[in-house]
Formats: C-alpha cells, structure tokens, sequence
C-alpha cells in the first residue's frame, strides 16, 4: 500500500494530497529512513516516525487498512510504541 494512502486511511491526514505534502517535505520517516516519496509502499511491521502538530508519533504497522473508516478502525492497524512522547524525540 501507498504510503500517502496508509496516512489518509489511518486518519493521521485529513486528504490524501494532505498526506503526500507530508511525504513530499520529508517529514515522514519508515524504518529510519527518510520517505520522499508518496509511491512509496509501506507492509505490516514497518515503523513509522511522524511528526503531528507539535508531537511526534511513533507507530508500528500491524495490519493494512481496507478504507478510511471510523477513528475506532484505524487505530486497530496500527500499534504506538511511544505513548505519551516519552522517548524525548521532539524535545526541543
């Protein structure tokens, strides 16, 4: 799946084209590296780095959604490994 599709359908982008300028900038990191492209395919197990707002997120990819359903369906695909920002990654 698209990486600009898997942001739209988790609900971390409002619009798809929302999700690409994220990509586009280079704010969105898989498995550590840089994602600059929106083509970019992502799989269960990848870890995504993304900055939201004035936090950033880091969520593990546990199942590839079907469509951008309720907030409720697209938490259960994917996992937060760092609840609360708590490893300091966006400390100022």
């Amino acid at each position: 799946m698209r990486i600009d599709r898997l942001l739209c359908f988790l609900r971390f982008a409002r619009t798809r084209s929302a999700a690409q300028r994220l990509v586009e900038e280079g704010h969105i990191r898989r498995n550590g590296e840089r994602v600059t492209r929106a083509s970019r395919d992502i799989a269960i197990g990848d870890v995504l780095t993304l900055p939201l707002g004035n936090a950033v997120r880091l969520i593990e990819v546990v199942e590839l959604p079907t469509r951008r359903g309720p907030p409720r369906e697209a938490a259960a695909c994917y996992r937060e490994l760092d609840p609360g920002g708590q490893s300091g990654i966006a400390a100022p």
